[in-house]
């Protein structure tokens, strides 16, 4: 998969917010075998839960929901731009992940 855990991902299908832009998130967990990411702050959803042995609080509880990683785009450390992901090899041998706009290196070495 391309994106992978604690990288800033923009949402560019779906639900805007408030000002009409699409939402920036870290990733915080990607659910491979589904092909979805949960995103924090991102796709918050409500759950009725009732009190039990694990979880004392009942009420309305704020989650985020996965999203489908189709859905989301990752920003660029570098240029901070939605981009799309490449892969190049290094002379070493190691695959990393590259910008398509600016051509730079992802991943950190």
């Amino acid at each position: 998969m391309k994106i992978r855990r604690n990288d800033e991902v923009q949402v560019i299908a779906g639900k805007k917010d408030k000002e009409g832009k699409f939402q920036r998130g870290k990733v915080h967990r990607v659910l491979v075998a589904e092909d979805r990411v949960v995103v924090s702050g991102v796709h918050m959803i409500k759950r009725h839960t009732k009190p039990g042995r694990v979880r004392t609080q009942a009420g309305i509880i704020e989650r985020e929901a996965p999203i489908h990683v189709s859905n989301v785009m990752l920003v660029c450390p570098k240029c901070s731009r939605a981009t799309r992901v490449g892969f190049r090899f290094l002379a070493d041998g190691a695959k990393v992940r590259v910008c398509k706009r600016c051509g730079e290196m992802i991943d950190k070495q």
